[in-house]
């Protein structure tokens, strides 16, 4: 009898965009990616237990953001993930986000203290 391996289920990944970014890539049915993302080749994500850190990090005091949450299995092969920041797994997609992945997009806005408020996600 053969084992059966474990069947693991890809999460919901987000991504944090300038909203003019977005309407661009709508407009385009299909997002490219940002800046760093074309320089590294790859879209880079973050998981729901990552994303507010990536905010901190890379968006800190920056408005006119959208979080927009996509479904990773329709990604397919072409989501990897891999070990970067804090040794952890980040979501990379080596192609361009099909839009129809979307599952939905809202603003990402700043509180009184500057920090980002994010709707609950899991």
């Amino acid at each position: 009898m053969r084992d059966t391996p474990p069947i693991i289920e890809t999460p919901v990944i987000y991504k944090i965009v300038p909203t003019a970014l977005w309407r661009d890539a709508k407009e385009a049915g299909v997002f490219k990616g940002a800046a760093i993302d074309l320089t590294d080749g790859f879209i880079h994500f973050s998981t729901a237990a990552q994303v507010k850190e990536t905010a901190q990090k890379h968006f800190a005091g920056q408005d006119d953001l959208l979080l927009v949450a996509v479904d990773g299995a329709a990604l397919g092969d072409k989501l990897v993930f891999e070990t970067s920041r804090g040794g952890d797994q980040f979501p990379h997609l080596y192609a361009p986000l099909p839009l129809d992945a979307v599952l939905w997009e809202t603003p990402l806005t700043l509180d009184d203290d500057g920090a980002h408020q994010f709707p609950e996600i899991a």
